[in-house]
């Protein structure tokens, strides 16, 4: 399954599985295990299995899943967003002016690379010596990619009870962001029929 790394970033705010909403970026080291799962995402930027978070780096990751997730709402719109912050969304423009803030810290500067006998390639190769500025601009830079690109049309607000996950849509009759939770939606669906008055009798005991 293809992964996205804005997409991994706006997902560690999670259904906890017991009804509530966890954050997997509410600690330090809760911070520097999900920067290690990103390493394959992020190898070509930054080595992100070598890093260790410390509260700074998690409060800047932080602001940036904020102005993430706050696109992701403006991307799905007019279908409702995730519930887990739907009411304490940055604005767009807010959210717009951090992610290029953000990716704008990184300085790159193209270097070619010419081996005997075959042709000249380029590269982008950053000048950043602090590591956690480049992961925070390498999140950025991802976010700006998703949100810019073909994918960002299929991004959807998963609809099944407690989730709060976004997805993006990988085939037409796609509802739900996994089958878990197609599983917990029908059964809800199926539960309110049950429920509901038929001709005017009351609902079943």
């Amino acid at each position: 399954m293809e992964r996205w790394l804005a997409l991994e970033l706006a997902s560690t705010i999670r259904h906890d599985g017991d009804g509530g909403v966890a954050d997997d970026l509410a600690t330090v080291e809760g911070t520097t295990h999900w920067i290690h799962e990103q390493r394959d995402l992020l190898a070509h930027q930054i080595p992100a299995g070598e890093l260790v978070a410390d509260e700074n780096l998690r409060l800047g990751i932080i602001e940036l899943r904020q102005a993430v997730r706050a696109l992701f709402a403006r991307a799905v719109s007019p279908a409702p967003p995730s519930p887990a912050d739907a009411h304490r969304l940055m604005t767009a423009d807010q959210a717009m002016a951090h992610l290029n803030t953000a990716a704008a810290r990184e300085l790159v500067a193209p270097q070619i690379d010419w081996p005997a006998g075959g042709a000249p390639t380029a590269r982008l190769t950053s000048v950043e010596n602090d590591p956690y500025v480049r992961l925070v601009a390498a999140l950025a830079r991802a976010a700006i990619d998703f949100l810019s690109g073909p994918q960002c049309t299929r991004l959807r607000s998963c609809t099944a009870p407690r989730c709060v996950r976004y997805f993006v849509k990988s085939h037409g009759r796609q509802e739900w962001c996994k089958p878990s939770c197609g599983n917990r939606a029908r059964a809800a669906r199926h539960y309110r029929r049950q429920r509901t008055p038929v001709d005017g009798g009351s609902a079943p005991s």
